[in-house]
Order: structure tokens, then C-alpha cells, then sequence
């Protein structure tokens, strides 16, 4: 079966892949690009790459509704159990786990991690994900562009989800680079127009994109998705 990618605005996803629902940093409650509440959103993992409040979000409140677990670093693994998330699993750079949807690889991610009450949340991280069907999805979450890429790329990618934002993380030249570096299939742009500090024409980054680069880019508005 195909694998369903959403993008729920900002940097929040929904995948439904090999039957099971799984949300990475879902931000949805204070997000003004949320297509949908934490009440209603639903999942069996959630990923979470870093500790800031606008990717670890709603966590705490979906992971205890639902019984999802939380794949994330040591350090936001422990804050979380601290806040009455006992459902956790710990990863750390370069490590990877084979979880019941897919095998799950910590990539490096140039960024920071504090959490939203001042505590310690570890080194950020993207997501290398392999899913059951042979599929490789890589979320760089919210990172700088990085040489190393080239490696990431050297899996095969079939689709990159890129922060092309800038401020904060990249913009869209350096997201360009990125996908030069990976040679993915396809590529999304993520972390953009939430807020007018990181507005970016994705339009324009995608024509770029399909211009210079074999990469198909796939511009969605929240809300929407592809099938890989």
C-alpha cells in the first residue's frame, strides 16, 4: 500500500504508512497554519526532533490521549516521563531502531533544543525513515544545510522534507543546495509562512528546483498530501 504524507502546517506531518498513523513534531495548538486540532489528531508514534515549542508541541497532550509512543532523543525521553509520558523511546545520533512502521535512522540537524519551560532537550535531530514497502523518507527537520547531506543522500531517497524558511533554519537558497547534495525523487518545503518572519514563495523555490535539479518538487498547501 501507499504511504500517505500530510503536511498539518509549519513543520507538523502526518504519515499513515503499513496500517499505522504516525505525527512528527506535532505543533498544533497555537499554530496559526494547524489544519488540525490536538483533540482530533490521532497516532500510533510520534516523532519529535527537538524541543523547541513549536515542534514538540503537542506531544504530552496527543501521546497520553492516544498511548502513541514518542521517538525521540535521551533527553526530551526523560522530560517526557517526567511529564506523565511513559510511552517513550530514546534514539541518539546515527542510531537506529526498527519500529513496527518502519526503521527509524537520527541524522544530525545544525539548530538548538531547549525546552519550552528552560530545561535541557538534548541535540536536535532530523529523521531517516525506512519504511516497510523499501520507501526512503528523510525530514531534515528544522536544520542548516550541512555537507554531510551528500551521505544522507547516498541512501536513495525517494522524498526530502525541507525547512526552507530561513531565520531559523534554511532558506531557500541553501534548501536548494540541499536538494543538490541529496538527489531526492521528490521534494517538500516545510517550516515556511507560519509566521511573517519566515514567509518564503515555495512556488518559486519549486520552479527553481525543477529547474536546476533532477528532483520533482511537490509544493502543498496545509492540509493537503501525496502518496509515496
Amino acid at each position: 500500500m501507499a504511504t500517505l504524507i500530510r503536511w498539518l502546517g509549519h513543520a507538523s506531518m502526518y504519515l499513515e504508512t503499513a496500517g499505522f498513523k504516525v505525527l512528527i513534531d506535532p505543533f498544533l495548538t497555537d499554530n496559526p497554519a494547524a489544519t488540525l486540532t490536538a483533540e482530533k489528531a490521532q497516532a500510533d508514534f510520534i516523532l519529535v526532533s527537538h524541543g523547541h515549542g513549536d515542534h514538540i508541541g503537542d506531544t504530552v497532550a496527543i501521546a497520553q490521549r492516544t498511548g502513541a509512543m514518542v521517538v525521540c532523543n535521551y533527553e526530551i525521553s526523560e522530560w517526557l516521563r517526567a511529564k506523565g509520558v511513559q510511552n517513550v523511546h530514546g534514539q541518539q545520533h546515527g542510531g537506529s531502531f526498527a519500529h513496527a512502521f518502519g526503521r527509524v535512522k537520527f541524522t544530525l540537524a545544525f539548530h538548538g533544543s531547549m525546552l519550552p519551560d528552560g530545561a535541557n532537550g538534548g541535540n536536535p535531530c532530523g529523521f531517516l525513515i525506512y519504511l516497510r514497502d523499501g520507501k526512503k523518507i528523510y525530514h531534515a527537520a528544522d536544520t542548516g544545510l550541512f555537507g554531510d547531506m551528500k551521505l544522507i543522500g547516498q541512501e536513495g531517497i525517494d522524498l526530502a522534507i525541507l525547512p526552507i524558511g530561513d531565520n531559523y533554519t534554511m532558506g531557500p537558497d541553501d534548501a536548494l543546495r540541499a536538494v543538490q547534495f541529496i538527489q531526492p525523487k521528490k521534494a517538500l518545503p516545510i517550516h515556511y509562512n507560519t509566521w511573517p518572519l519566515i514567509e518564503q514563495d515555495a512556488q518559486d523555490w519549486a520552479n527553481r528546483v525543477q529547474r536546476e535539479t533532477h528532483t520533482h518538487p511537490v509544493v502543498l498547501k496545509p492540509g493537503e498530501s501525496l502518496e509515496l
